[in-house]
């Protein structure tokens, strides 16, 4: 099974030389988390099966606007990036600019935590860790993908099957294409899905691969996400520098 394909294949991630060589993304995950180009993660999502998977029309009308400059970077990367970029500034105390879709006021000064944790940047590195689970993270990472994506039901067998389709046309290796329909044909729930992470950095990581699904104007799917923050315990004040990041990094 080749992950940091089928990861890139869902956020539409490119790989140049040097990305695909390297055996791991923990070295470029401070570099990158001050100087990803505006406009990554909406660029890697306008290309990918996350865009497929999306059946808000609005959302995928969103998406298709945030074409960027990801050219080189690895999904994984950048999803990690931005995730440790948000946990150095909560850190930190910094204030961000936006608020969470599912509450919070980020217009004062965040407090910084009394007992912070210790930033390791390997901690925010999806390839190389493994989940609650035992499962190579990422696996998590695009179960929650999945899983966002059908929180409004919208997936019926019609869907399923343009999406079959879809990827079935991608050069994936047997195992991953089966790992995807497993998914789609029995979504793991808001539940499951939270109890494949470990710690706020995963937790982190898994909240934006679910954001970057869903469409927060959508009762559903605000719901889902709100269920699934409670669940992942993640910190109000994280939520919205993760939102932050997010926001940014889609202009």
């Amino acid at each position: 099974m080749s992950l940091n394909q089928l990861f890139d294949q869902f956020l539409g991630g490119g790989q140049n030389e040097k990305s695909t060589d390297r055996k791991n993304i923990t070295d470029t995950l401070g570099d990158l988390g001050n100087k990803i180009p505006g406009g990554a993660l909406g660029g890697l999502a306008a290309g990918g099966l996350l865009g497929v998977l999306v059946g808000n029309k609005k959302m995928r009308k969103t998406v298709g606007k945030m074409a960027g400059g990801a050219v080189g970077l690895g999904g994984a990367a950048v999803l990690g990036a931005v995730a440790f970029n948000a946990y150095k500034n909560w850190k930190s105390g910094d204030a961000p600019q936006s608020v969470s879709p599912t509450g919070g006021d980020a217009s004062t000064k965040i407090i910084p935590p009394s007992n912070p944790p210790s930033i390791e940047q390997a901690s925010f590195d999806p390839v190389q860790n493994v989940g609650a689970d035992g499962q190579p993270f990422q696996i998590a990472l695009i179960k929650a993908m999945i899983a966002a994506s059908n929180a409004d039901g919208h997936i019926d067998k019609d869907e399923q099957a343009n999406i079959f389709e879809a990827v079935n046309r991608l050069e994936l290796e047997p195992a991953d294409k089966v790992l995807v329909f497993d998914t789609l044909q029995n979504p793991p729930s808001v539940s499951q899905i939270a109890a494949m992470s470990n710690g706020l950095e995963q937790a982190s990581e898994v909240y934006l691969a679910s954001r970057l699904a869903i469409d927060p104007d959508n009762a559903e799917e605000h719901k889902y996400l709100t269920d699934l923050t409670m669940m992942l315990q993640l910190p109000d004040d994280l939520i919205i520098h993760l939102e932050d990041q997010m926001r940014q990094q889609m202009k």
